[in-house]
C-alpha cells in the first residue's frame, strides 16, 4: 500500500501545478511519504488515538510542573512529521527536502495530505507550528529570529512546537469578548487570564491574545503576544494546565484548559493590530482544515472500494451491484473535488505571497469557502462509508471510527461553520468577492480550448454569473436576511468554484494525452449542481474513477448528454 500510488487526482495536479523542477523534486518524497504514512504512520496513529495523553500537574514532592505524558506512538509521529518530513518547516526556509527555497505551499499541503490520512491529530500542532513562525516572519522577523528558527526546525532536539490560544470562555466566536489582561512590566510585559480550548497546549511558542490597557475596546484593544513555555532565566513559565480536554477526536493530540498567572509575555508586531495579526494565522490554519478534510475523505473512499472489492454479497462483489456503485460515486467526486479545490487554494497562497494582489482576493476568500464547505462534506463522507463497511465500520478494530470522529472536528475548531459562513459574508460585503471569483474562474473557463469541455464550460460560466448575481442580491439584502441565506449561498458558490477547476483540470489532463477521465467527473460533478441523473453514465465507469483508468471521450460526452436529456425533460 502506497497513498500516493492509490491516489488517482494528485499526482495529475502536481504536474498541472508545479514547475517541472519542483515536480522532479517532490516525487520521491511523495514515494516515500506515501509508503511511510500507509505503514508505520497509520499504526502509530491507532496506537496513539488509543492512548491519549495524560496530565501530571504536580511532582511526587508537590512541586507544580503541569507536564503532559505522550504514548511512545505520537512521539514517533512527531519525529516522522516535523524532523523526517518536514511538514512545518518547508514554508519557512530553503533545503528541505532539497529545495534551493523556501517551498511551495502547494507542495507542502500535497505531503501533508498524504500523512493526515493516516494521523489527524498532530497536524493540529503542525500547521500551527508552521503558522506560528509564518505570523512572526511576517510581523516581527527580526525580534522573534530565534522562535522562528527553533518553530522550523527539523532536528529534534531544536525544533520548538508553536500553539494558537485565543477561546476564552465568553469568548469563542465573538474574540472582542477577550478578557485575559496584559501589564507591562517594562522589559517584558505579563498576561493574567483563562484559555478555554488550547490545542497543543505543551507547545514552546504560544501566541495569544490579551486586553492591552488604554488601546480601546473589542478587538481595537487586542495585542498579539508571544508566550514562551520557558522565561529566559530558564524557570517554567507561569502557564497553569488546568485539565486535558477529553475529545471525541483528535485523541492522540493534547488540548487543555489553560490559566495565565502572570505569564511572562513579548509583544508581537504592532500591538494596536493584534487581531488581524491572529487573523492571519487563523486564516492559514483554516485552509489546513480543508486540506484535512479532503485527505480524510480520500481515506475514507479508498476504504469503501477496498471493502466493496473484496467483500461478496449474494454471490457478486459489491463493488458491482448496482445501488452500491450508486452509493460510491458522488464519495469519490467530493474527494477528487475537494482535493483539487485546496490545491487550487495553495497555488493561490504562493501567488499572494509573492505579492499577486490578485491571488491575495482570492485566497481571502477560498480560504473560509472551502473550510466550510469542505469540512461538512468530509463528515459526510466518512459516516457513508462507514456505514457502507456495515458492523465493521462501527468497530474500533477498524479506521472509520476514528476518520468519523476526526472529521466532526473540522468543522468546529479554528470557527465552526456559521461563524466561517459570516466570515465569507464580510468577504462579499468588504471586497465584492463574489465577483473576485465569478471574475476570475469564468474567465478562466472561456480560455480553455479543448472542444470537449465546451458544452460544460457554457453552462458552467452561466451558472458562476447567476451566483455573482445572487451574491450582489445577499450584499444589498438586511442584515437578517443576508445572515440567514449565507451558509447556502457560501455551498453553493464554493460547489461552483470546484466544478470549475474539474473542468479545467480536465482541459489539461486532454491535452497532456491523459484522457477524459477527468472530464468525465467534471461532467458528473455538474450533475449534481444542476439537473441530478438517477442513473449517471460514469457508473459504467466507476473502476477508472475509482483507481485512475482511462475513459474514452465518448463515454465523458455521454455524461454531459445526460445533463441536457434531464434538461430538456423538465
Amino acid at each position: 500500500m502506497n497513498y500516493a500510488d492509490r491516489d488517482p487526482a494528485l499526482r495529475p495536479l502536481l504536474d498541472q501545478m508545479l514547475s517541472a523542477e519542483d515536480r522532479d523534486r517532490i516525487e520521491p518524497v511523495l514515494e516515500e511519504l506515501g509508503a511511510v504514512a500507509a505503514d508505520e504512520v497509520d499504526r502509530l496513529a491507532a496506537l496513539a488515538d488509543a492512548n491519549p495523553p495524560v496530565l501530571r500537574q504536580y511532582a511526587p514532592d508537590g512541586t507544580r510542573i503541569d507536564e503532559v505524558d505522550f504514548h511512545p506512538a505520537y512521539r514517533r509521529l512527531c519525529e516522522l512529521g516535523f524532523g523526517r518530513f518536514g511538514l512545518a518547516a518547508m514554508s519557512h526556509h530553503p533545503g528541505v527536502h532539497g529545495w534551493p527555497t523556501r517551498t511551495p505551499h502547494v507542495v507542502k499541503y500535497a505531503l501533508s495530505y498524504l500523512f493526515v490520512q493516516a494521523e489527524f491529530g498532530l497536524a493540529c500542532p503542525i500547521s500551527m507550528t508552521d503558522s506560528a513562525a509564518r505570523v512572526l516572519r511576517l510581523f516581527d522577523p527580526e525580534t522573534f529570529a530565534a522562535e522562528i528558527a527553533a518553530l522550523s526546525a527539523t532536528e529534534m532536539p531544536e525544533l520548538a512546537t508553536g500553539a494558537m490560544f485565543m477561546t476564552e470562555k465568553q469568548a469563542g466566536t465573538d474574540i472582542a469578548q477577550t478578557a485575559t489582561e496584559a501589564t507591562d512590566r517594562g522589559d517584558h510585559w505579563t498576561l493574567r487570564g483563562q484559555k478555554w480550548f488550547a490545542s497543543n497546549v505543551t507547545a514552546e511558542v504560544i501566541l495569544t491574545l490579551a486586553r492591552v490597557p488604554g488601546q480601546g475596546e473589542g478587538t481595537r484593544g487586542l495585542g498579539m503576544f508571544l508566550v514562551p513555555r520557558h522565561r529566559p532565566d530558564g524557570s517554567r513559565n507561569a502557564i497553569r494546565v488546568d485539565r486535558l480536554k477529553d475529545k471525541l477526536g483528535a485523541r492522540s493530540m493534547a488540548s487543555g484548559e489553560v490559566t495565565l498567572e502572570d505569564a511572562y509575555a513579548r509583544p508581537v508586531g504592532d500591538l494596536g493590530r493584534g487581531f488581524l495579526q491572529m487573523a492571519e494565522m487563523l486564516n492559514v490554519s483554516r485552509l489546513s482544515n480543508a486540506m484535512r478534510a479532503a485527505a480524510i475523505m480520500r481515506r475514507a473512499v479508498r476504504e469503501a472500494v477496498d471493502h466493496t472489492r473484496q467483500r461478496e454479497v449474494f454471490g457478486q462483489p459489491l463493488f458491482d451491484q448496482p445501488l452500491m456503485r450508486a452509493t460510491l460515486l458522488p464519495l469519490m467526486l467530493d474527494a477528487e473535488a475537494a482535493l483539487g479545490l485546496v490545491i487550487e487554494a495553495a497555488d493561490r497562497l504562493d501567488a499572494a505571497d509573492a505579492g499577486d494582489p490578485q491571488a491575495q482576493r482570492l485566497v481571502r476568500v477560498l480560504t473560509p469557502l472551502a473550510k466550510h464547505t469542505v469540512c461538512k462534506q468530509a463528515r459526510r463522507v466518512t459516516g457513508e462509508a462507514m456505514e457502507i463497511r456495515g458492523g465493521n465500520g462501527y468497530i474500533e478494530d477498524w479506521v472509520n471510527p476514528r476518520l468519523l470522529r476526526d472529521a466532526h472536528l473540522g468543522s468546529i475548531w479554528e470557527g465552526s461553520s456559521n461563524v466561517i459562513a459570516l466570515d465569507v459574508l464580510r468577504c462579499l460585503r468588504r471586497e465584492r468577492a463574489h465577483r473576485t471569483l465569478v471574475e476570475e474562474y469564468a474567465g478562466r473557463l472561456a480560455a480553455l480550448d479543448q472542444p470537449a469541455t465546451k458544452p460544460a464550460t457554457a453552462d458552467l460560466i452561466a451558472r458562476l454569473e447567476h451566483l455573482g448575481e445572487r451574491g450582489d442580491a445577499l450584499v444589498a439584502a438586511e442584515a437578517a436576511t443576508a445572515q440567514a441565506r449565507i451558509a447556502t449561498y457560501a455551498d453553493d458558490l464554493c460547489r461552483a468554484v470546484m466544478a470549475a477547476l474539474l473542468l479545467e483540470q480536465a482541459s489539461r489532463e486532454i491535452a497532456a494525452g491523459r484522457g477524459h477521465r477527468k472530464l468525465l467527473l467534471a461532467h458528473t460533478y455538474l450533475h449534481q449542481l444542476v439537473a441530478p441523473v438517477p442513473d449517471p453514465p460514469a457508473l459504467a465507469h466507476l473502476g477508472a474513477i475509482a483507481d485512475g483508468g482511462t475513459v474514452d471521450a465518448e463515454g465523458a460526452a455521454a455524461a454531459y448528454d445526460a445533463i441536457a436529456a434531464m434538461g430538456a425533460a423538465r
